[in-house]
């Protein structure tokens, strides 16, 4: 048997709020005030439809104590997230800017939101505030998907690749988002959000990190 040693392996997170229903309450009490164009992103790039609605890119500056408790809550883990990857001495990360995008979604019947990626950024994240009420027959709807990073993974398929398991495997990967729920990936990562068939609001924080030496 030969030895088998994965490689270009690309990192994710996975993390839940132990207690985000009454942070969630108020981030969608709050989001869905804000759902006007004084809070809209000005200048949006990314492919989407008017059943998505995208605030500007800087919502963990906003004062509110709900906004303050889940900007802890991500960043914490993001920079735990970086120092187990890279080892880090954590004296000489306390040294470090960290500049930070981020901003909100609101998606109803029918919304989606194009293929992109985040650059300038190393890191990226979403939150799940609220995943709605998929219809019965499309439980797939919003799914957060996320292309395969090595655009010839998929040249060819047969008996020999189709079915490897993670992490050699050549699908992509998709991720129906629950409340509270936190998604941490490499910020290069092309990924997009397919429609969402369902009642209420899909509602998620999304943010990009850069780390600078001071």
């Amino acid at each position: 048997m030969p030895r088998i040693q994965p490689m270009f392996a690309t990192p994710f997170a996975f993390d839940a709020h132990p207690a985000p229903g009454p942070l969630n309450a108020s981030l969608r009490d709050l989001f869905l005030q804000r759902e006007r164009d004084a809070f809209r992103n000005p200048a949006p790039y990314t492919e989407r439809n008017g059943a998505l609605f995208e605030s500007r890119f800087d919502l963990f500056q906003w004062p509110e104590p709900e906004i303050a408790e889940l900007r802890e809550f991500c960043m914490s883990r993001v920079l735990q997230l970086v120092q187990a990857l890279n080892g880090h001495p954590p004296d000489a990360m306390r040294q470090w800017r960290l500049a930070v995008e981020s901003w909100f979604h609101v998606t109803r019947r029918n919304g989606w939101f194009g293929i992109h990626n985040h650059p300038n950024a190393s890191w990226s994240g979403v939150y799940c505030v609220d995943a709605g009420h998929a219809d019965p027959d499309a439980p797939d709807g919003g799914k957060l998907t996320f292309l395969h990073p090595s655009a010839t993974a998929a040249m060819h398929t047969d008996l020999g690749n189709e079915t490897l398991r993670p992490p050699f495997n050549v699908q992509h990967a998709g991720y129906v988002l629950e409340p509270g729920q936190l998604v941490l990936f490499p910020s290069h990562l092309l990924h997009h959000v397919t429609p969402f068939v369902g009642e209420g609001e899909r509602i998620t924080v999304a943010f990009n990190c850069a780390f600078v030496r001071a």
